[in-house]
This record gives structure tokens, sequence and C-alpha cells, in this order.
């Protein structure tokens, strides 16, 4: 897989004006629309059942047939415009495939539910969503203006992203079976009944700060105890930040994480619009914190958790080295005194101390389990 990323998505050959660009989207959504297809065949074992309940098959067949007429128009492009026409041919394959196994005609009728699945529609869904608006913001604003798009070990974290997003239904399942055995006793009527009758965005405002206090201080353990670290610096090793960088984590610590933040949601109880709506800002800040951009927030960075603030949490100057763990509210870190202060506007530079983490996701998958040197 990699080796066939660094032969059709050479990041040296991204340059406006070549015709590689076109050939880049040609690809990019010719794949999409092979893999929407192959959701429309297998619904009950590729999409999630939380978020197909909010969207629309009909939209999401307009929305395929589009991104195939622009696929197409943009291959034939890549070949007029570029000598080599190697991003045009393999658009066009994938084209190819997606209308011959029914393109986004395919019904869908009615199917099992219950199934054990994979997110496919999750991930196409967040991949086309999140380089529309994501690669748009670091182009407009950027931290780093010499970063490219395709920059070093961008297939690595592609790779994360994409198994972060199939296990979704695995993950949902085994930290809803966590918290409900291991925190049931702690269910009140009384507390939930309070948190149920307050303002929603009241509502709003306590589940992402309790969920954020708990996320702090997981942070914080992953990084003071050295068994944790090896799992959490999977995370810590991108050596270059941009949206897709914040992809880059070890399977166990997603499992991990996700189970203790819901814990105290599952037990106060919060309504579902509420949650529906914090794990949207969770989505969004969590990218938008990793990403190359460059944006001023004046005094709310001393509130809010910003780019400039998690890219020093990244850092792997000496100053940055266990500091600013918050992950949606900044003033945590200053409260507990864990806030980098007195530095420089940005970092330098990013990674782990010692640039020690192999590259690859299979490979940052294993690294924890292997024996130190």
């Amino acid at each position: 897989m990699t080796r066939l990323y660094h032969r059709l998505f050479r990041a040296e050959q991204f340059q406006v004006g070549e015709g590689n660009i076109s050939g880049y989207i040609a690809c990019f959504l010719a794949v999409l629309s092979c893999l929407g297809v192959l959701a429309f065949h297998f619904p009950e074992y590729l999409t999630t059942p939380e978020l197909r309940q909010n969207y629309s098959v009909e939209f999401l067949r307009q929305l395929m047939f589009v991104a195939l007429i622009i696929s197409g128009s943009l291959g034939l492009l890549n070949f007029v415009r570029n000598t080599n026409k190697r991003l045009g041919a393999t658009a066009w394959v994938f084209i190819v495939v997606a209308i011959a196994f029914g393109g986004p005609n395919v019904e869908v009728g009615d199917f099992k539910d219950n199934t054990p699945y994979l997110g496919l529609d999750w991930f196409i869904l967040d991949l086309l969503g999140s380089t529309l608006i994501f690669i748009l913001i670091e182009k407009l604003l950027p931290h780093r203006k010499e970063q490219k798009i395709l920059r070093t070990e961008w297939q690595g974290d592609l790779n994360h992203f994409f198994v972060n997003h199939l296990i979704i239904g695995f993950v949902l399942l085994a930290t809803n079976q966590f918290v409900h055995h291991a925190f049931g006793w702690a269910v009140s009527d009384t507390v939930q009944g309070f948190i149920i009758q307050l303002p929603f965005l009241l509502q709003l405002f306590l589940i992402i700060l309790v969920a954020d206090l708990m996320q702090y201080f997981v942070h914080r353990a992953y990084h003071e105890v050295p068994l944790l670290w090896r799992f959490h610096a999977v995370h810590h090793s991108a050596k270059e930040m941009d949206w897709l960088a914040g992809s880059r984590q070890h399977i166990l610590e997603i499992l991990v994480t996700r189970s203790l933040v819901l814990t105290p949601i599952f037990v106060l109880g919060f309504p579902s619009d509420v949650i529906s709506l914090y794990v949207i800002i969770v989505g969004f800040q969590a990218v938008f914190n990793h990403a190359n951009v460059r944006v001023k927030f004046g005094w709310l960075k001393y509130v809010l958790v910003t780019p400039q603030f998690h890219h020093w949490h990244h850092s792997s100057d000496k100053a940055a080295i266990d500091r600013n763990y918050a992950a949606h509210f900044s003033f945590l870190d200053y409260l507990f005194g864990t806030a980098v202060k007195g530095q420089a506007e940005w970092p330098d530079k990013y990674g782990v101390v010692g640039d020690y983490m192999p590259e690859g996701m299979l490979k940052q998958q294993v690294f924890p389990f292997k024996k130190q040197k």
C-alpha cells in the first residue's frame, strides 16, 4: 500500500500548473466513489447505524454522481496537461469499476440491523469533509507556508485515519460495555434529573468541561507513566503538524481514552442531543488544533485550546515537554500549572525527543510491545 502511495502521489510533484492537482483530485473522488458503491451493496456491514439514521441515501446518490462526473473530467484533464498519465488512468480505472458495480444506482433495500459493522461510511464522509474544509483553511491561513499538502509520512497517517474510522463500531461497543459494567452502580436518577432540567447551553458547557477534566488527567497519565507513554508516543511522533496528524494514534489508546472520557458523560446522563453536538465539537476541535494554521485568538487562548496551544504540546522543545494537556479548555492547564508560559509564539520543532518512532502505521502499532533497548 505504501509503495502504491509513493508511486501515485509523490509530494514533490504537487505543483500548480503541471496538471497533477487535477489527477490527485480525480483519484481521490474516484476511490471514494468506489468505496461508496461498496457501502451501498453491504450497508448492514459497512455503514454506521448512528450515522445512517441522519443522512439521506438519495443525497448520497447525487453526491456520488457529481463526484464521478468531476473525477472523470479531471482525469481527462490530467491526460491533456500532464506528460505522465498515471493519475488520470488510475482515476478512470476506479470510475469504471464503480460504474460496473452499479455506481450511484445501486438499490438499497431492507437489511438486517444489529450486525457487526465497519464504519466505511463514516470514513468516506469524514475524509471528504475534512479535506474540503481543512486543506482550504491550511492554504488560506498557513502556519508553515512551505509545508506541502502531501507532507512526509502522510501515507501512514492516512492509514491511521482509515483504520480508526473502520473500527468505530468495535470502539463504541467496547467503550459502552466498559462504562455500563464498570460504572453502572454510580448512576443516580437524582443527578441525571438535575442535569436534564438545566438550560441547553449550560448542559453543553458542562459536558465539555467534565469530558475535558477526565481527558486532562488521562492525558497527563499517558505522559507521566512510562508504560503508558510508549503507547501515547505514537501520537506525538509526527514531525509535521496538519489536519491529518491528529489521526496518528495507537488503537489501545483510543479504546482506553474514549472509555474513560465517556464515563462521566454516561454517569451524569446528558441527553442525546447534547451528546451529538459535543461529538461534533470534539471532532472539529481535534482536527483543527492539529492543523497547519496560524489564527490569532487574543485573550481566548487562555480559555480555549487553540492550534497554537496544542502545537506546543506536540513540540519536542525542552520547554514544551509534558505541558498543555487540555483538549478543549486551556484554562485547565493554567489552573493545574501545566501550561507553557514565557515562550515564543510557536515552537521550533515537533515529534518525540530522540526521533525513535518507526515510520508506518503497522510498525507504530507494534512499537509499544517491542522490548526496549
